[in-house]
């Protein structure tokens, strides 16, 4: 199989970015291959470059409180341009009844804080092999 390639992205108005670089550099680390799109990412811009890079994940770091409007929105674009077989993985401050819900509309996984960086890139790791 070719390297893994993920998609690391920091949808909305939220500017702390330190947690979402950790993540990205664990995952490097972890021998994939790791594009990180920035700051204040919009749903559309975060598709397209998931679909010009040609990645198996897209990770979404959210601490604003807007995962109930982002997440549902990239994975009804994905659906729209065929990519049901990207996993969509979200981090950050998501409640437990918001993480459930985001799962049952198609989510791979929700990680909240004070999850490790190797529970993580295994996740990874196992999603994009799973596509």
């Amino acid at each position: 199989m070719s390297n893994i390639r993920v998609l690391v992205a920091k949808p909305g108005l939220d500017g702390h970015d330190r947690g979402a670089k950790i993540i990205a550099r664990a995952l490097r680390d972890a021998g994939m291959e790791v594009v990180y799109t920035g700051l204040r990412q919009s749903p559309e811009m975060i598709v397209n470059a998931a679909m010009q890079e040609d990645v198996q994940v897209i990770g979404l770091s959210i601490l604003s409180g807007a995962h109930m409007a982002i997440v549902p929105r990239v994975l009804g674009l994905l659906r729209e341009k065929g990519m049901d077989d990207v996993a969509v993985v979200v981090g950050g401050t998501i409640p437990d009844r918001d993480a459930a819900e985001l799962k049952e509309q198609g989510c791979a996984a929700v990680f909240q804080p004070g999850a490790s960086l190797d529970e993580i890139t295994g996740f990874v790791r196992l999603a994009a092999r799973a596509r």
